[in-house]
């Protein structure tokens, strides 16, 4: 499934998909064995054995025929065979044509078996618990006296098999970005062909690379992808440049439940009022910090950049190898994000947005009329305190990027990051992290006056504008699967730790598998996330190569401040004027 087109890490070993459904499926089998085998007058319960066969190869993502769900009853072929057409007329089992004559079939849980199966398999887990003691894994007690056996009942079912699978010649083919969660979707390959019905061709890229990618296959008379990854910021550009396709061209937008995203997500998904993408991970930049380390120097959690600057200095002891703070600063695009997020630190934004309530506009964009805001007051204390910054980080932090800033943090090296919740398994799936733990997670620490942002960040698949008439029917059924709610849960249950949906972040299973859901859930109600940090214009990409630039040289010395206020607002000015925008 994955064409490895550029340079990108895979994430760390994660959990098998559905845990707690596999795990009692799995106590079933070995319970029905042994009571089949203690007593000869004991018969095998085929529709038991068999809707636990039919459900581990769902999982599993193998492929269940009839005649290898005969074959797991342990029951006679006759009356086997008996009991699956009484299953299929219930409507428990699902055939789907494995070819085009329809005479081979392939079988499925239908939709009322796998919400069956999640209900009761947590009733089963409760009866367990109640009959021999102990509590479940990583539950805290109040969470079943609050209501905790209604919002199991509730959980996101497990994802589901397509009535018809797609119709695709070779295969459904997706472009992405190599960050950990659509490596994810990668391990889970199995799964969602089964789901579709038919092969993923998956091809990850750098970020820089990404973009470059999908720009050149829009000038390809067709389109090699079915479906794009593209990142928030880059939505105004791909709309006006016609990369993507209008989705309320293609397809009703109701299906996907738009209520159902976080607010942030869906609205940078838009450009001009109409959405080219669907949220595919919501991923806001967070300030992770090492509580173990703040409660034994007797330090508060930084909520202020005074209060940060002030722990990074307390935290940073190089004669020991340990620093304050590892942040993005590598020249370029790496450390113009860091410069446009740290302008929202300090409540402005980097173009002359209006002001709304919780943050700034950005629907007027696609008009034009806008322009550059960074030499300005704001802009002076950005600068100044990139260079406090500076004084608490490691050596090599001018060569730090996406990936290399969390790196030492995973190790214990530095106490506190600047980072996306896509990086958090790097560190919270490794147990010999000192990290692993003992993580908090807040919004970025604003400057006083300001209010905290947690920049939105993360990845909308959509269709590509030049993709062959024929095959978008097909690849907006899969746009649909990929980010529903039982996909996005199954990717968090494999190791991400991102999520664009309500729905799965309540989820009580996604809720156990890490703080960090409940800590952006917050800040989604209280209008913490935000993407006007990063206004989705078509210049946004060459204003991070300009602010990465210019503020590089600060950092190094080359150039004061001011200086560096000015020549990054001339090329920022020039660059909009020359793009008609302005």
């Amino acid at each position: 499934m994955n064409d490895m087109g550029g340079h990108t890490r895979r994430s760390p070993a994660a959990p098998s998909a559905q845990p707690e459904a596999v795990e009692m499926l799995t106590f079933l089998e070995a319970f029905s064995n042994e009571v089949d085998g203690a007593l000869d007058i004991f018969a095998p319960n085929a529709h038991l054995r068999m809707a636990i066969h039919l459900l581990q190869g769902h999982f599993d993502g193998r492929t269940v025929t009839a005649t290898s769900l005969i074959s797991a009853s342990c029951v006679p072929y006759a009356t086997a065979n008996r009991r699956l057409r009484e299953m299929i007329d219930v409507g428990l089992i699902e055939q789907r044509p494995r070819t085009a004559t329809g005479k081979s079939f392939s079988l499925h849980p239908s939709d009322t078996m796998l919400e069956t199966w999640m209900q009761m398999s947590g009733r089963l887990r409760r009866l367990g618990e109640r009959a021999f003691g102990g509590v479940a894994r990583n539950r805290d007690a109040k969470d079943y006296y609050f209501g905790g056996s209604y919002t199991s009942a509730q959980s996101i079912p497990p994802l589901r098999v397509l009535g018809e699978p797609l119709k695709l010649s070779g295969g459904l083919r997706v472009l992405v970005h190599g960050d950990p969660t659509f490596m994810v979707m990668d391990n889970l390959k199995r799964q969602f062909e089964q789901s579709i019905g038919t092969d993923i061709s998956q091809r990850a890229f750098s970020i820089d690379r990404l973009r470059e990618e999908a720009l050149r296959n829009a000038a390809r008379e067709t389109s090699r992808y079915d479906i794009i990854a593209v990142d928030l910021p880059w939505i105004g550009e791909f709309a006006s440049r016609n990369v993507l396709t209008p989705l309320d061209d293609v397809m009703d937008l109701e299906r996907l439940d738009p209520a159902d995203f976080h607010t942030a997500g869906w609205q940078g998904a838009h450009w001009g009022g109409r959405a080219y993408g669907v949220p595919a991970q919501t991923t806001p930049e967070l300030l992770f910090y090492r509580h173990d380390i703040f409660a034994e120097a007797g330090l508060e959690p930084p909520t202020s950049t005074d209060a940060l600057l002030h722990a990074a200095r307390a935290l940073h002891d190089p004669k020991r190898g340990k620093y304050g703070i590892a942040w993005n600063a590598a020249r370029g695009t790496a450390l113009g994000h860091t410069v446009l997020m740290t302008f929202a630190d300090f409540g402005q934004p980097i173009l002359d947005l209006p002001e709304a309530a919780g943050g700034f506009r950005t629907e007027q964009l696609a008009q034009g009329g806008y322009r550059a805001m960074i030499d300005t007051e704001a802009g002076l204390h950005v600068a100044e305190f990139l260079l406090e910054l500076l004084k608490y980080s490691p050596p090599d932090i001018l060569s730090m990027s996406w990936y290399e800033r969390v790196r030492p943090y995973a190790s214990g090296k530095v106490a506190m990051a600047y980072g996306y919740t896509l990086l958090a398994p790097y560190f919270e799936l490794d147990e010999t992290s000192p990290a692993s733990g003992q993580t908090t997670y807040l919004p970025h620490p604003p400057a006083p006056g300001a209010q905290p942002v947690a920049p939105v960040g993360g990845y909308v698949m959509g269709i590509p504008a030049n993709l062959a008439p024929e095959r978008v029917p097909a690849a907006v059924e899969a746009l649909r699967v990929f980010t529903s709610p039982e996909a996005q849960k199954l990717f968090v249950q494999n190791g991400s730790r991102t999520n664009p949906r309500y729905s799965v972040g309540s989820d009580p299973e996604v809720r156990r598998t890490s703080t960090i859901f409940e800590a952006v859930d917050g800040m989604s109600w209280r209008d913490e996330l935000q993407f006007w940090p990063r206004p989705p214009v078509p210049e946004i990409g060459g204003i991070f190569q300009i602010c990465g630039e210019e503020f590089h040289d600060m950092l190094r010395g080359l150039q004061t401040p001011r200086e560096t206020l000015r020549r990054a607002q001339a090329r920022a000015d020039e660059l909009i004027r020359a793009n008609g925008t302005a």
